[in-house]
């Protein structure tokens, strides 16, 4: 590509004089439309000027496989200027087909590039260096390159376009990744082992774990991640074929507040106090999971609840916090409603498409977006209204969902629970 001053394509522009010629065109080169700089490549959609001899000949512009639409008030006999067409080749020639009335047709070598990258996700957000994950977006064509933070470029030779696989390199840092292509290059939202709205890991303090009814299972084994996780089900626990109520094996619970009157936090904060909600409409919740093959979930949703402490806390019902709130308790009509408001959740039940989901032996990030959380435990819409205050709780049940599925056995591994931008 070179930089050279060009007649304007304009001053070929005679509209009112179209008259469409016979013979075969002739190309000298291509420029931009609106710079004088010749080109050999171009993206879709971009719009360009083709510049040679007996352009009015021309009836149709293909470039691969791809009609280009023609406006004659753009074609004189030395210039023609059309848009590159925004759809994606079948057939990749990199050449540009000018074919005239009698079907006669002259190629010119010119390659359309596609948009640029786009990174929509990673299978694993949490795996470690030498394990292979996939990384997901659109027009992520091959060979290009994926850069993890701190590392050198890694070369993808094959890809659907939509998706290619990566080791993931020694040495790579937290950080979002960068993947490049002919078109340019692209970053993820999301960030690479992402540590950022931790709210629990199961690991270390400050984060919290049970606090709640119910202590459910949090231990380590060679399926982790790394340390502990917490486990749903196991032990025969089983939900019925409409999820139902099991909350001893399918329930985790975090409500903020003690049993001190007046209620301190002191000891289980709010969730508000491990991560910004204030824009929680551009947030979502993320987890690892992990669900063996052998014990595939079938029925009810994940019913992902949140609360301020308006709907429920670990204090006693009717107390005043510090702040002056009065605090709706241990209970579960928060849950259920059962003559209180139900706090809004989000119903996540990925089995339904096919009858049957596992995560095929290995941990997948999941993301649920935060505007997402509009419904009531039988799927009908929920009226309560969400602030950044809402989220000072979380319960995680496998229960009802509005659902029917088969009665099944799962056993859901969780972990890195946190709350991050997904927009």
């Amino acid at each position: 590509m070179g930089l050279a001053v060009l007649a304007s394509c304009t001053s070929f522009d005679y509209p009112d004089r179209f008259k469409p010629t016979k013979g075969l065109p002739a190309v000298h080169y291509v420029r931009y439309a609106d710079r004088d700089i010749i080109i050999d490549q171009a993206s879709m959609e971009e719009t360009i000027c083709i510049v040679g001899d007996n352009l009015t000949s021309v009836h149709d512009i293909y470039f691969n496989d791809q009609p280009a639409v023609l406006n004659t008030s753009f074609i004189t006999e030395h210039a023609l200027i059309v848009s590159v067409p925004k759809n994606l080749p079948t057939v990749q020639d990199d050449k540009m087909h000018l074919i005239t009335r009698d079907s006669s047709v002259v190629l010119y070598d010119f390659k359309v590039l596609p948009p640029l990258p786009k990174i929509s996700a990673m299978s694993n957000e949490w795996a470690n260096p030498g394990e292979t994950v996939t990384v997901m977006g659109s027009y992520l064509f091959a060979p290009l390159t994926v850069q993890f933070p701190g590392v050198d470029p890694v070369d993808i030779t094959a890809s659907t376009g939509d998706a290619f696989d990566v080791v993931i390199p020694a040495g790579a840092q937290p950080g979002k990744i960068k993947v490049t292509t002919a078109s340019g290059t692209a970053q993820s939202i999301f960030m690479f082992q992402d540590s950022r709205g931790m709210l629990f890991n199961f690991d270390t303090d400050p984060h919290p774990g049970n606090h709640g009814w119910h202590a459910q299972v949090i231990e380590t084994d060679g399926t982790a991640l790394s340390g502990n996780f917490l486990r749903l089900g196991g032990g025969g626990a089983t939900l019925d074929e409409d999820g139902g109520w099991n909350d001893g094996a399918y329930s985790f619970e975090y409500w903020p507040g003690d049993w001190d009157d007046p209620v301190t936090y002191a000891d289980s904060p709010r969730l508000t106090d491990f991560a910004d909600f204030s824009k929680w409409s551009n947030m979502g919740l993320k987890f690892e999971m992990y669900i063996p093959s052998s014990n595939p979930w079938k029925s009810g949703a994940m019913q992902l609840i949140i609360g301020g402490v308006d709907l429920v806390t670990g204090g006693a019902e009717g107390a005043v916090d510090i702040y002056g709130n009065t605090t709706a308790g241990a209970n579960n009509k928060f849950i259920s409603g059962d003559g209180a408001p139900m706090a809004p959740r989000a119903l996540y039940r990925p089995w339904e498409a096919t009858g049957s989901y596992d995560t095929g032996d290995k941990w997948v990030t999941v993301t649920v977006p935060y505007n997402t959380f509009i419904y009531n435990s039988d799927g009908t819409t929920n009226s309560y209204e969400v602030k950044p205050e809402t989220f000072s709780s979380l319960t995680i049940f496998v229960w009802s969902g509005g659902v029917t599925g088969t009665a099944c056995e799962p056993i859901i591994k969780i972990d890195n629970i946190r709350a991050v931008p997904v927009k």
